[in-house]
């Protein structure tokens, strides 16, 4: 299914946007994609985003970072509190907006970090979500001025969550990848996302990072917020959801296809990480791209 381009509106008296959506029945399946980058904060909602090849539950509260031109759509299964709609508030930014913000203000250099761990999106930790909920919903009856200023308050405080998870995407990100300012990670990287589903190891990859080992551990970690393995894995999952919704192939083909030997291994991992066997994710989300 191809996403839709949703063109973004800039208000005249703000350089960034803020939409209070609210929606009495639902959230529906919308598929599209943007070259902003989009902050979206989902209140008295519970169901599922999806994300590139990612599906995730969400929940009253999510937080989540997209980057540019990603696909994705939320779709609500349930309120939480009935009599009220589904709330969310979204914030869509450029990435020239940011970066000029990192190249002429010192103190913002911690959100470049961020924007590279969002190229494709990133999930914030529970405390960092709580933290800033409240400034997230005042900003809805500030000024323009008052609101940028707490936006650049966010910005920094989800900058320093160290819990903050990657969501992958299952392409190459070819491109992309050119915001990642350390070679050594940027060959890495690249490497993964056109070998994932071929054998790989540590060693193997701090070589061509030219690092030692515990050295490859602690820079892999830095840039990407997880382990190499991990990184792996998540991988082949996002892949294998990519694959499992657009029906191509049995199960035991797919898992081989995105590079397990094991489809009792790629069962568990897929289970442990989308709470769901492929077979039940194929029947609950395969009819929305197909």
């Amino acid at each position: 299914m191809k996403a839709s381009f949703e063109k973004v509106p800039t208000p005249t008296n703000a350089s960034w946007t803020l939409l209070n959506r609210r929606l009495a029945d639902a959230i529906p399946f919308e598929w599209h994609h943007h070259p902003e980058y989009e902050l979206t904060l989902t209140l008295n909602s519970r169901g599922h985003r999806y994300i590139s090849s990612d599906v995730g539950c969400y929940d009253d509260g999510d937080l989540v970072l997209v980057g540019p031109n990603v696909p994705h759509s939320w779709s609500s299964t349930e309120l939480i509190r009935a009599g009220q709609p589904h709330h969310a508030l979204v914030i869509w930014f450029t990435e020239a907006w940011a970066e000029s913000l990192v190249s002429l203000f010192p103190e913002m250099g911690p959100l470049r970090p961020l924007l590279v761990a969002a190229q494709n999106a990133l999930t914030f930790s529970e405390g960092a979500s709580r933290q800033v909920r409240p400034m997230i919903e005042a900003m809805v009856a500030q000024e323009p001025a008052e609101r940028l200023a707490s936006l650049l308050l966010i910005l920094n405080i989800l900058a320093r969550d160290s819990q903050a998870t990657r969501i992958l995407p299952a392409q190459p990100l070819h491109t992309r990848l050119k915001v990642i300012e350390d070679d050594r990670i940027h060959r890495v990287l690249e490497f993964l996302h056109l070998n994932y589903a071929t054998a790989v190891s540590v060693p193997d990859l701090a070589e061509i990072a030219c690092v030692s080992v515990s050295a490859f551990h602690r820079m892999f970690r830095r840039h990407t917020r997880c382990t190499a393995m991990d990184y792996v894995m998540r991988l082949r999952i996002g892949h294998a959801c990519e694959l499992l919704m657009q029906g191509n192939g049995t199960v035991s083909l797919v898992a081989e296809q995105v590079g397990y030997t094991s489809q009792a291994l790629f069962n568990r991992q897929f289970k442990a990480l989308k709470g769901l066997t492929p077979s039940e994710f194929r029947r609950r989300h395969g009819h929305y791209f197909q």
